[in-house]
């Protein structure tokens, strides 16, 4: 385990919210010569158009007190080159808005950037290293540890630390994801009834409408409504596209 991993594990406990485990974080870093510490998790990370889903849960430490409104609120998340970054690689990486080092910024880097760039230079929030986690089923989350008003040659000294800063992430992540509850790992960007789930579940089984409407205990026109409205909130024109889109969102899960 790395000294700042072993710090981590001194200062946190097994399971914690992220609130909590972030200020920790915080404090282990600044030996690095970081100050701050952002991390967020979306259960889904793409809408099924390719755009960046705002994610369940957005925690900062030593961040601008508007930064999370803006990222929640504003849309400024799907904007951000870092999180897009995120999904393209699955190592480590150092960024900097002050023209440093971007190796893998610059495969994302656009003029529809612009808002973020600019306020995050405005801040002097300009250099970090983030840690991109990925799941199996789709999660994302990120962990980024990042420096207010670094020094001109801070990225050199930081970039010593990218394999350390991404164990330390890899830890963060499993102390605080075991105390999500259900709503957390369950995407908010659409959402659907219980019910409606379930009938989208079983007409994903290859069940008829009849078939549902019994498995249910409900009329057929009850069932058939559950199956429109759950086909009008996700936009699809068919029932076949309605499925295939609540799998995208991972609602066609049990537990979901």
């Amino acid at each position: 385990m790395s000294s700042l991993s072993a710090e981590f594990a001194r200062l946190s406990q097994p399971v914690m919210d992220a609130r909590s485990a972030l200020a920790c974080a915080k404090k282990v870093l600044e030996a690095t010569g970081f100050n701050g510490a952002i991390y967020d998790y979306s259960p889904v990370a793409l809408s099924h158009d390719g755009r960046l889903i705002t994610p369940s849960v957005l925690e900062m430490e030593n961040a601008p007190s508007d930064m999370a409104g803006l990222w929640c609120d504003d849309g400024y998340y799907q904007l951000d080159p870092v999180q897009e970054a995120a999904l393209m690689v699955s190592r480590p990486f150092l960024w900097n808005y002050r023209g440093g080092k971007n190796e893998v910024l610059r495969r994302v880097l656009s003029a529809k950037h612009s808002p973020v760039l600019e306020y995050l230079r405005d801040t002097r929030l300009t250099c970090g290293i983030t840690v991109p986690i990925r799941f199996d089923g789709g999660d994302l989350a990120t962990f980024s540890a990042i420096r207010v008003d670094p020094e001109p040659d801070f990225e050199d000294d930081a970039e010593h630390f990218l394999a350390e800063i991404g164990e330390l992430g890899l830890l963060f992540h499993d102390t605080v994801y075991p105390g999500f509850d259900a709503k957390t790992r369950t995407s908010q960007y659409i959402h659907l009834t219980a019910r409606e789930r379930q009938c989208l579940r079983l007409s994903a089984q290859g069940l008829t409408t009849k078939q549902i409407a019994y498995e249910i205990g409900r009329s057929l026109p009850t069932a058939t409504l559950h199956l429109t409205s759950a086909t009008r909130k996700l936009g699809a024109k068919t029932r076949f596209q309605a499925i295939a889109l609540a799998a995208h969102y991972r609602l066609l899960e049990p537990d979901a």
